[in-house]
């Protein structure tokens, strides 16, 4: 297939000045669920091909990753900031340990983004720390649990993006608070019926 052809189903490239074209986010997200597919079918062969092809993979990988890391190290501050601000080419300089930045301020200004909107709801957002590769984040969502847990996913989603090298992220518990415990039989018990009667 020529490389300018896109597959079956796949969505269009996005135009692009200077004449050249621009994958979208969606065709990104496309090609890269077509490399995880087509990777795990090969790891799943055995066989000396299938060692063959994963051998190449990993050795163009390790090029593209040399010649990120060259392109940074001719890359001024400001333009490396910007590079690194783009969620495919910032998941990149993580994947080839090249990224400029430390995970905690990349946390940081994504938590930051996210705080706007959440605020305008009545909710809010903290990063508490990271620990072990894990970002814990206190959330105030508002509403009921599962717009709570909606909300959560969305947090989760966003900040993986930006530090795809955790391993997770976690809803820390308010300070001081704890959960009220509410035994089930004093939710179902008949009235006037004692404790601990059938």
């Amino acid at each position: 297939m020529a490389a300018d052809t896109p597959a079956a189903g796949t969505p269009a490239a996005e135009p692009a000045t200077a004449g050249a074209t621009r994958l979208g986010a969606d065709a990104v997200a496309a090609r890269l669920a077509r490399v995880d597919d087509l990777l795990e079918r090969l790891e799943s062969s055995p066989g000396p091909t299938s060692r063959d092809a994963l051998a190449a993979v990993r050795a163009l990988t390790e090029v593209y990753g040399e010649a990120l890391a060259r392109v940074l190290d001719r890359a001024d501050p400001a333009l490396a900031a910007a590079l690194a601000d783009d969620e495919l080419l910032g998941h990149l300089m993580v994947l080839h340990d090249v990224h400029p930045e430390q995970v905690l301020p990349r946390l940081d200004r994504a938590v930051e983004r996210l705080r706007g909107p959440l605020r305008e709801r009545g909710g809010d957002l903290e990063l508490v720390g990271v620990d072990e590769g894990v970002a814990r984040v206190r959330l105030r969502a508002g509403g009921c649990g599962s717009t709570a847990a909606g909300v959560m996913d969305a947090v989760r989603d966003t900040l993986l993006a930006v530090a795809p090298e955790l391993h997770g992220v976690e809803r820390a518990p308010e300070p001081g608070g704890t959960a009220a415990f509410v035994p089930l039989d004093t939710l179902t018990l008949a009235p006037g019926r004692p404790r601990g009667t059938p």
